[in-house]
């Protein structure tokens, strides 16, 4: 009987042993990672490269900028969104100076940004490694007149979610990297033929939002010493502050 007693102890054990090596923690939402109320601010370091001289030379501008969520309204479709302004300035020393608005869109499930006309997929759930979305659904890529054809058909995907990250000088505990695109067509190294370099990755820490942005873009004509394209540029987002 006592036997009995421990092998069915031993049972319950077992079960309860393998019911909690199986639990996962439950997936983290849009707002853990993309928190949006009034008066929230993150401040930025912003490197642009530029082509200059009809593009034949590159240049990166600095400068600090500053996205401030202003308040919250609801879109032409009745979703939750949110406004927020960006400030300018050179160096630290120098006042901030209104530069340019935006909005944030909060449909069930997504993340979305709207800058200069166009409507950007940033997150979308579930938040997990591997999950893929078409970020770029809402622009218009594939007319014949559109200047951001290259934008077609990029996929976001997942990566390294609830990992620390070294952004800047800050170590941040929990973060979800969103790669957007690593594409290279042609041979860049190659100053006698077409060339075309598209890049973009993300990262957003829980609790701040996102804290890191690397754009590029890049179409090389040969020809005559080659050059730049116009629509040719790089943006670098490094949080330096935020509250």
């Amino acid at each position: 009987m006592k036997k009995l007693i421990f092998l069915l102890l031993a049972g319950i054990c077992l079960l309860s042993a393998c019911k909690k090596s199986t639990e996962t923690l439950p997936l983290a939402g849009i707002d853990d990672y993309a928190p949006t109320v009034a008066g929230k601010y993150i401040v930025y370091q912003l490197d642009s490269l530029v082509y200059k001289s009809f593009g034949t030379r590159d240049t990166t501008i600095s400068y600090q900028v500053k996205y401030q969520v202003d308040a919250e309204i609801t879109d032409s479709l009745g979703n939750p969104a949110f406004r927020v302004f960006r400030f300018i300035r050179k160096t630290e020393s120098n006042p901030w100076v209104p530069d340019a608005s935006f909005m944030m869109v909060k449909p069930a499930g997504s993340l979305e940004f709207i800058e200069n006309n166009m409507r950007f997929i940033k997150l979308k759930t579930p938040i997990r490694d591997g999950y893929s979305w078409k970020g770029h659904a809402y622009l218009d890529t594939y007319s014949a007149n559109s200047d951001i054809q290259y934008m077609d058909g990029w996929d976001y995907t997942y990566e390294n979610t609830g990992q620390p990250a070294n952004v800047g000088a800050y170590t941040l505990s929990n973060t979800v990297t969103v790669n957007q695109r690593d594409e290279i067509i042609g041979n860049p190294d190659d100053p006698a033929s077409y060339s075309e370099i598209n890049f973009g990755r993300e990262i957003y820490a829980e609790g701040i939002g996102l804290v890191y942005r690397r754009f590029f873009h890049s179409e090389f004509q040969p020809g005559n010493g080659g050059y730049f394209a116009d629509g040719s540029y790089g943006i670098t987002l490094t949080m330096i502050d935020h509250n």
